[in-house]
């Protein structure tokens, strides 16, 4: 197996099909660098064209959105840009009965999850530092937020019900959801079913960095919000990169990518199909096999290409243009240094597939979900295990959180100072008042009057 290779296999005598593989060691610096950083200079690239998109959205509203429609989804919207009524119930006799029964169920498994996340929620409370000086937290959902559901490269109802079920379990008074529109000028019918099995009826026929700026700045018929969330394209991600100043860009979630932990206990066969279920997403997914064993590298890389040739189109080119590009198999000299890997990468999906997983998991610092063993494939963490399938791609891992009730709930801190501790205190803030230079600051404790003052019940704080 060479170092920085793409070893080419030929299907049924013609196809090639080029797997990258490497050994992590024996990398240089900058091929490393290019591994790890995958679709993130597309996003930096995309930047100047998505600057004026944003900027026509700001000037033109509405007239904008059409226009563009036209352009980049060669859709001609004739009515509102706003899903009516009648397009909600025509959604329901588009899409096939065991269909809506699948969303129905995939979709409750996500709302119980995120209801016991809510149910660790604390909406207020407060708690002593010291006699007679308590401090807490007051949680509130956001006022508003923007979700985008991606349509370029399929149908996702699955991305409707992980983005709309825990905004509203949060309590978000205003969720609109922006999605791009059909050829026909609709707007895709299994993503409006789920939509409203989640009780979300503003829905906007807008995609793209354009529909992100419709939210950001407001338009005739897109309400402002104050934050955006969900997965997209680079251009979709650099508008929420540019407009952040503007609006609450939310989690970043561009183009997805995964990682598959292995040993030689994993299976190839269902390793290969691993990869495959990432790489399918688009061209621009990545998608890693990180292993110390040679024979399983050897063993995937010699059953992929075929798996990929029975593919349908366009599933096919996007399996075959990520394993040319930003996916592939690395080969490492152990264990240690598969985890170290992993933890470099931070990737939004690892899959741990290891003999002896849970001090695996446990060493696992950076990753937006974890699934573990061969039973949990991430296609079930894609749509209906419960847990969220929206998640930080492109290294945001290393800071960010995959989506819950806590992505949409901001704290608020509570502060309570009793005539008691009001004395406690007194003394070392002057001192540290004084030595800053704030003498106005330290006025206020020198010359306070507390002698009219009733002291409050802080358990009537804690709810």
């Amino acid at each position: 197996m060479r170092d920085n290779a793409r070893d080419a296999y030929h299907i049924n005598g013609s196809m090639t099909i080029p797997i990258n593989q490497w050994h992590w060691h024996r990398l240089d610096s900058a091929t490393r660098s290019r591994i790890i950083a995958r679709a993130e200079a597309d996003i930096a690239d995309a930047g100047a064209g998505v600057a004026a998109i944003i900027a026509a959205v700001r000037a033109r509203g509405d007239a904008a959105l059409y226009d563009y429609a036209r352009q980049f989804d060669g859709a001609e919207i004739t009515g509102s840009l706003k899903v009516s009524d009648a397009e909600f119930e025509q959604a329901y006799r588009d899409v096939a009965p065991e269909v809506v029964a699948a969303i129905r169920f995939c979709a409750e498994n996500v709302r119980i999850h995120h209801q016991q996340q809510m149910a660790r929620v604390e909406r207020q409370w407060l708690e002593a530092v010291r006699p007679g000086i308590y401090g807490g937290e007051k949680i509130t959902a956001v006022e508003s937020v923007g979700l985008y559901v991606p349509r370029g490269k399929g149908s996702f109802p699955s991305m409707m019900y992980m983005l709309c079920i825990p905004a509203k379990l949060a309590g978000v008074p205003h969720i609109a959801v922006c999605t791009p529109p059909t050829p026909e000028g609709g707007a895709d019918a299994a993503s409006l079913v789920a939509a409203d099995i989640c009780g979300v009826r503003d829905i906007y026929k807008v995609g793209g960095a354009q529909a992100i700026a419709a939210l950001a700045y407001g338009t005739q018929t897109i309400p402002a919000v104050a934050m955006v969330s969900g997965p997209g394209s680079a251009y979709v991600a650099a508008a929420k990169r540019l407009l952040g100043a503007v609006i609450n860009p939310g989690m970043p979630a561009g183009p997805t990518d995964s990682l598959i932990l292995a040993d030689a206990t994993a299976r190839p066969e269902n390793t290969a199909w691993d990869m495959i279920n990432e790489a399918e997403h688009g061209s621009d997914s990545a998608v890693l096999l990180v292993t110390p064993s040679p024979e399983l590298a050897r063993a995937v890389a010699a059953v992929l290409p075929g798996l990929i040739a029975a593919l349908s189109e366009p599933r096919r080119a996007y399996c075959t243009a990520v394993f040319a590009n930003y996916g592939g198999i690395v080969i490492t000299r152990d264990l240690a240094e598969a985890l170290a890997v992993t933890n470099l990468y931070a990737a939004e999906h690892v899959l741990v597939k290891v003999a002896e997983p849970v001090a695996v998991v446990e060493a696992i610092r950076n990753a937006g979900e974890i699934l573990i063993g061969e039973s949990t494939p991430m296609v079930l963490g894609n749509f209906g295990i419960g847990v969220n399938a929206v998640l930080p791609t492109g290294r945001h891992a290393r800071t960010h959180s995959a989506t819950s009730v806590w992505s949409y709930l901001k704290r608020t801190s509570l502060a309570y100072v009793s005539p008691q501790g009001f004395e406690t205190l007194r003394p070392p803030v002057i001192q540290l008042a004084d030595y800053e230079g704030f003498s106005g600051h330290a006025g206020v404790l020198r010359h306070r009057d507390i002698s009219v003052f009733s002291p409050l019940d802080v358990k009537a704080f804690n709810r």
